[in-house]
């Protein structure tokens, strides 16, 4: 066992089995007795602790025939010892719980307009089958999400995609239709089989920009042949919107784990749905290609597809 100490900058460090020999020996006073507590012949015992006192270049113990005493050094240094042999040890326990799968904080980044909608499902499924993981939730936008998740901010994201930014992984988890919400006197209120051109004359309420829900819903009148939206009102969140909606100002587009949520909680809304293929986001994980949890996120992703099928999304499989 080597106890002759390795270098740093030039100056020589003591080794662990030099600090173990030397807390050993100012806990029990006694070099057998110590030797024995961490398994070491005494002679090794001895001589770590004499290398110890070389590379610090002071004197550890005072010797006597019949009993073994801390110097004024020694009372001091074997505080100091004994804490870093605890933070050594703390250091293993943790690298431990990282090998561990499902333990340890995961930092989970949401988007605004998944995250009220999907969360309770989120966390039920932690509570109930990953009990040990430290879910830390961040409700973002999409941009300062992925800007997390680039920079090491954020382990694993959940947003609507696709994405198309280069190193990162996208776990499909879901599609789900968006519905037109309407108030009560609005001639598509509560209708089935609407036509995406009707979305031409209509005068649809938008999120605030930077939300991606604005670029979704835009995308989807350029499809039915709209190109030009005015933008006079904004909502920075779901909840305000639909209350633009009840009071008349026009109509908006909800993604489907959203309607239950944000209609029930006023009578003054209508909600209509598009004919066949309606117009639809995918929701997805996404994480740090090459990600060291990747299998963790992937056994994840798979977990959650089956605690959302009561919801009225189409849940993927990993190859969608």
């Amino acid at each position: 066992m080597a106890v002759g100490g390795s270098r740093t900058n030039g100056r020589r460090q003591p080794t662990l089995a030099q600090l173990r020999a030397f807390a050993a020996v100012a806990e029990h006073l006694h070099f057998r007795d110590a030797a024995a507590a961490i398994g070491m012949s005494q002679p090794a015992l001895s001589g770590a602790v004499s290398a110890l006192e070389e590379v610090l270049g002071v004197t550890l113990l005072e010797r006597t025939t019949r009993k073994v005493l801390l110097s004024p050094a020694g009372e001091r240094l074997a505080v100091r010892a004994k804490a870093v042999l605890e933070e050594i040890g703390a250091l293993m326990e943790e690298a431990d719980a990282v090998r561990a799968p499902f333990t340890g904080a995961l930092r989970l980044g949401v988007i605004p307009t998944v995250a009220p909608y999907l969360l309770p499902t989120v966390l039920n499924l932690v509570h109930d089958r990953y009990p040990h993981l430290d879910l830390q939730v961040h409700e973002e936008q999409t941009a300062n999400l992925l800007d997390g998740l680039t920079t090491g901010r954020l382990d694993l994201l959940l947003l609507a995609v696709p994405l198309g930014v280069p190193g990162v992984v996208e776990l499909p988890l879901f599609d789900e239709d968006f519905v037109l919400v309407t108030p009560l006197d609005h001639w598509l209120g509560g209708r089935e089989g609407i036509p995406r051109e009707a979305l031409r004359e209509l005068n649809l309420l938008l999120l605030d920009e930077g939300h991606c829900l604005r670029d979704q819903a835009l995308d989807i009148c350029r499809e039915a042949g709209r190109e030009d939206i005015p933008v006079t009102t904004t909502a920075a969140g779901l909840s305000t919107l639909v209350q633009l909606v009840a009071g008349g100002l026009g109509v908006t587009l909800l993604p489907r784990t959203a309607v239950e949520v944000e209609t029930t909680r006023n009578g003054r809304l209508l909600t209509g749905y598009f004919a066949d293929p309606a117009p639809t986001r995918r929701v997805a994980f996404a994480m740090r290609a090459g990600a060291a949890r990747g299998a963790e996120y992937e056994e994840l992703a798979a977990s959650l597809r089956e605690a959302l099928r009561p919801l009225p999304v189409r849940v993927l499989g990993p190859g969608d």
